[in-house]
């Protein structure tokens, strides 16, 4: 995996703009070129073979923001492409992170709209798509640190940046953690990871009371644990849907090791839960 250094010019950059005497049309000119220079080394990488939209004119601003508050150091190539985002291996403050972009131009904003609206930390989101995604974004942040608050393995999260939210990798440069979906466990293993992701489910309700209402093979890294990951949808007890998504999590889980390991049931992770009980 080819990785590069995030400019070194951004603090020459930060320095121009302290500089009084310069004309703003100056000032203008010099960042649109250190964007336009970033836009082309990563066009230039083999690692970067993805679509114009994933770096527009905004994202790579914020990742110039993200570079000078020295939370991002070097930016390397993808780990992972999803519906809504793709996960790049980046490098700061001495660890390995992930970076999730979330696409500006291809999201599914009304579906975003619907999670938002209906979680009382957030309200209606009006404006722009750019609006909703960076709701979005803010709202995953908040749910992986509220998740871990309670003691349920995720990502740590770092920081957050309008469509770019910053976390700890699971796993390492040279090998990120694959999800559940592409690992074979022996069955002893098996009962261990699923009791561990039972117990986290109980904490995200009890506790956090939080609902994933995504919750799947997809969204569960194994890295010797079970980590859960993509909780932009995630949403509190008294959102409207809260039952519903619930009843799914569950579902998915059950289902996948009872395919995979003829394991599981749903009255086993009900039992754990004191709310929404069947």
């Amino acid at each position: 995996m080819e990785v590069y250094r995030t400019p070194s010019g951004l603090a020459a950059t930060q320095r121009i703009l302290k500089r009084h005497y310069m004309s703003k049309r100056s000032m203008e000119m010099e960042f649109d070129t250190r964007v336009d220079l970033f836009r082309k080394r990563i066009k230039d990488s083999e690692d970067f073979k993805v679509q114009e939209n994933v770096f527009d004119t905004h994202t790579l601003m914020n990742l110039y923001s993200l570079a000078s508050k020295g939370i991002i150091d070097f930016l390397g190539g993808s780990i992972s492409t999803g519906k809504e985002a793709n996960v790049f291996y980046a490098f700061g403050s001495g660890k390995d992170l992930a970076l999730k972009i979330y696409r500006i131009s291809t999201s599914n904003f009304k579906a975003m709209q619907n999670y938002l609206e209906g979680d009382p930390r957030f309200g209606r989101i009006k404006g722009s798509k750019r609006s909703i995604v960076s709701a979005w974004a803010k709202k995953e942040f908040r749910n992986l640190k509220r998740s871990e608050e309670f003691g349920v393995l995720v990502p740590h999260p770092i920081s957050v940046r309008d469509n770019i939210l910053v976390m700890e990798l699971v796993g390492s440069k040279d090998r990120p953690a694959p999800t559940l979906k592409d690992v074979k466990l022996d069955l002893q293993e098996a009962k261990r990871v699923l009791t561990a992701i039972t117990a986290d489910i109980a904490r995200l309700f009890n506790q956090a009371k939080l609902v994933h209402a995504d919750l799947s093979e997809f969204n569960i890294l194994y890295d010797g644990e079970p980590v859960i990951i993509d909780m932009g949808q995630s949403v509190t007890l008294d959102h409207p849907m809260a039952r519903k998504f619930i009843e799914r999590d569950v579902e998915n889980i059950v289902k996948y090791f009872q395919k995979n390991y003829r394991i599981g049931s749903a009255d086993a992770i009900w039992s754990n839960l004191t709310v929404f009980r069947r």
